[in-house]
């Protein structure tokens, strides 16, 4: 059975990447453990994930290309005898894919909650504009193009 393609219209030209990534991340929407993601000022991010009875060194946020992962695992101690065990000792993956540019500040973990701070670097919007030479029919020449840009200033 073929998939229908959110991004198979002739208008979206190399979006392939992104739609690889969105199928990645639909495979990976498992719901532990549970996080928050909240704005830090005009330009700053903060993923904070519950991970109760993990410490620094259970831990690990490796950032590649653009994925974000944070890994947790406990090693059991064997000399402990639990009558109840309600508290989850399970190891986990969490991926985030971060925008092109965001950086990551720093990562701190706190009464069970580890909290990793984003920057978000800001952007000046950029107008293109491009020069078309007429080429002479007769000669075959092909058409030059000239690349101009300018900054704009945010309003």
């Amino acid at each position: 059975m073929s998939r229908v393609s959110m991004f198979n219209s002739p208008l979206l030209l190399g979006f392939d990447q992104l739609e690889r990534t969105l199928d990645r991340l639909a495979k990976s929407a498992e719901g532990y453990p549970p996080y928050n993601i909240e704005r830090i000022g005009e330009n700053g991010l903060r993923i904070t994930l519950a991970v109760a009875g993990f410490t620094t060194d259970d831990l690990a946020i490796e950032l590649v290309e653009s994925q974000l992962t944070v890994r947790g695992k406990q090693t059991d101690d064997s000399d402990r005898v639990f009558l109840h065990r309600g508290i989850a000792a399970r190891q986990f993956q969490r991926a985030f894919m971060l925008a092109e540019g965001i950086e990551v500040s720093g990562a701190r973990l706190d009464n069970g909650l580890l909290s990793i701070d984003l920057v978000r670097p800001v952007q000046e919007p950029r107008i293109r504009r491009i020069r078309i030479e007429a080429g002479d029919a007769g000669s075959g020449a092909g058409n030059t193009i000239d690349i101009t840009a300018r900054r704009v200033q945010p309003r």
